[in-house]
């Protein structure tokens, strides 16, 4: 079962999990209040839950009682999703064309 980010993300929005995914199952929307995490995608590797710095990712079987909404929350924040439009994914290619910028390489490079 994927993993899920619950009610302590909310407001929050700390980029770690993101970073930390290697399949890119962690998205939001920039007027979204908290990131998701895609169960078709996730691979249950757990990379995210510890670097969650507000201890708000659980795996799916073991989401307390009272945060359980949020399984739902985050697979159905994913109907009709379109990742180019996924703040955390825009956050990240523009990090590497900054970083690239710096480092004195073109966009092109990219």
């Amino acid at each position: 079962m994927a993993f899920v980010i619950a009610q302590a993300c909310i407001g929050v929005k700390d980029t770690a999990c993101v970073d930390a995914c290697p399949v890119d199952s962690i998205h939001a929307l920039a007027d979204s209040p908290q990131f998701y995490i895609e169960p078709a995608t996730c691979i249950d590797c757990a990379a995210c839950e510890p670097a969650c710095p507000v201890k708000a990712i659980y795996p799916g079987d073991q989401v307390p009682a009272a945060e359980q909404k949020f399984i739902a929350i985050n697979a159905n924040f994913f109907k009709g999703f379109d990742k180019s439009k996924s703040s955390a994914y825009t956050l990240k290619k523009d990090e590497k064309k900054t970083e690239g910028a710096v480092a004195g390489v073109g966009e092109e490079a990219l």
